[in-house]
């Protein structure tokens, strides 16, 4: 039927961007403040956040988290953003105050790292509005006590281990909402779905790859 045809709108010059894997399309999503996320990029870089179509931004690093990257990152998306508040090198009240502050900067959620204590999970939920979103990296995690704690979303990265780890997650807890790492291939990405994932987080390509492959593009127009 006509009505099911999605009718598509490209300029001419943002015909080039990065593209989620179609696999993607085929998980649930998770509902969040009356928006449907199924897609997230997993970046902190602006030029490639505006030149995706994920539903929505990971953004979290390897360092201690400042507001004025999360205020960057928030400012310049054009998603709905997920920032890192820490909970690993940094913790206690800081992971509190760097949360209040990325809701009042309009974030879609906070994402914590797998060492933050309980304790401090239940301060984020008891201060937040915005859901918790928390890092689970291994099937030995005591799932239980953490969403007892408050933590309101899993964001399951295990590496090869990732649909083992929420398929577990999954026949214990058939309702908690679980965004999860994908892998590199389309049969990778469902395979995490069946698992019972929600949501997958996407690795985009870095900009040094990106130009590479235009650089070569460019280098055979060149060379006729």
């Amino acid at each position: 039927m006509a009505g099911k045809k999605i009718p598509s709108i490209e300029g001419n010059l943002r015909k080039h961007m990065v593209f989620v894997p179609e696999a993607i399309r085929q998980v649930s999503g998770i509902r969040i403040f009356g928006k449907r996320i199924k897609s997230l990029v997993f970046s902190t870089d602006v030029a490639i956040i505006r030149n995706c179509n994920a539903d929505a931004v990971i953004a979290v690093y390897p360092f201690t988290p400042q507001p004025i990257i999360t205020h960057s990152i928030i400012s310049c998306s054009d998603l709905p953003v997920f920032c890192g508040v820490g909970g690993g090198t940094t913790r206690g009240k800081r992971v509190v105050n760097l949360a209040e502050d990325a809701e009042f900067q309009g974030a879609m959620g906070v994402v914590v790292n797998a060492p933050t204590s309980n304790e401090t999970i239940a301060a984020l939920r008891e201060k937040i509005d915005i859901p918790v979103v928390l890092t689970v990296v291994s099937e030995a995690e005591d799932i239980e006590e953490r969403i007892r704690a408050g933590a309101q979303i899993l964001n399951v990265s295990g590496a090869a281990k990732t649909a083992e780890i929420v398929m577990k997650i999954r026949d214990r807890h058939p309702d908690i909402p679980i965004i999860a790492t994908g892998g590199p291939t389309n049969e990778s990405i469902l395979k995490t779905i069946e698992a019972g994932a929600n949501a997958i987080t996407f690795t985009p390509p870095t900009n040094g790859e990106i130009f590479k492959t235009m650089m070569k593009k460019y280098r055979m127009e060149k060379e006729g």
